[in-house]
């Protein structure tokens, strides 16, 4: 992953101190662009480890189009808590809970869950139901009947409904592309806000998941997996973890194997998905901001 190390290199050394909504502050630049050939492996970073069930999870739950963190949280993953524990927090009925207790209240009550484990519009409702349009359904048909079209595209930006979600879309716009041979399909990821040590890593490999998922129902081998960035900035918070990471060296790419063939993206369960050889330096942790 020396695509990952160059990018962190490149906003050290260029970036300027901004503010940021968050207040935490970060160290950003505007305008970079990755390319990952997954023939070459599957793009997992190795410079500290990546929690694969949670990337796996949270794809399978986008498709699923659903909008509430209960599914997630009843799986023991844990990256979008602090969303709606924050607007919890904001409102008459906090006493005073721990986001531990809150989300054990998502957990145990539907009811409760149902009321404020919901992020409004998000991803998945997106690409599940776009202004009454299928995305998901859509591009696979198109990648089946149309391989060549220009516009096999994913939006997850509807602007009429930007205010209503929890965190408006990050990964915001995605692009299949099949070669001219119409063997090899590849992704391109627009992303407008980019949290370069805990988002991208999650974000390279979730998409690098879907391409294969999309190759795989509709017959294509995968090509490049290509990561198109507006604002990629590191939080101030996070230096350390960085300049940590830019220490170590990167380990050999693990391996995906799919081990179940079947009719629809939509079908895919986890159990579908093996990650093999996965070396890895340690974990690093950082507070993620809301």
């Amino acid at each position: 992953m020396k695509q990952y190390l160059d990018l962190c290199k490149h906003v050290l050394e260029n970036g300027t101190k901004k503010l940021d909504r968050t207040g935490t502050g970060t160290i950003s630049t505007f305008g970079y662009q990755m390319r990952f050939n997954l023939k070459e492996g599957f793009p997992l970073l190795t410079t500290k480890r990546v929690y694969t069930k949670a990337i796996i999870k949270e794809l399978l739950w986008f498709l699923s189009g659903s909008s509430n963190i209960r599914p997630l949280v009843l799986d023991n993953v844990r990256i979008w808590n602090e969303w709606p524990y924050q607007k919890y927090q904001n409102s008459n009925e906090y006493q005073g809970e721990t986001i531990e207790e809150f989300i054990e209240k998502i957990k145990i009550d539907e009811e409760f869950a149902n009321k404020w484990g919901d992020l409004g519009p998000v991803y998945g409702v997106q690409w599940r139901n776009f202004n009454g349009v299928d995305q998901i359904k859509q591009l696979e048909q198109e990648l089946k009947t149309n391989p060549f079209s220009r516009r096999l595209i994913l939006n997850a930006w509807n602007p009429p409904l930007i205010d209503q979600m929890a965190l408006p879309p990050c990964h915001m716009m995605a692009q299949f592309y099949v070669d001219g041979d119409g063997k090899t399909l590849s992704l391109q990821l627009y992303q407008r806000s980019a949290d370069i040590f805990l988002g991208v890593p999650f974000n390279i490999a979730s998409y690098s998941l879907l391409l294969h998922m999309f190759a795989k129902v509709c017959g294509f081998e995968v090509g490049d997996f290509v990561h198109t960035i507006g604002d990629a900035h590191i939080y101030l918070d996070h230096v350390d973890q960085i300049n940590t990471q830019l220490t170590r060296e990167p380990l050999p790419l693990p391996k995906l194997k799919i081990l179940r063939d079947v009719e629809s993206i939509l079908d895919f369960k986890y159990e579908d998905f093996v990650i093999e050889d996965y070396e890895h330096h340690p974990a690093l942790y950082g507070k993620v901001s809301v």
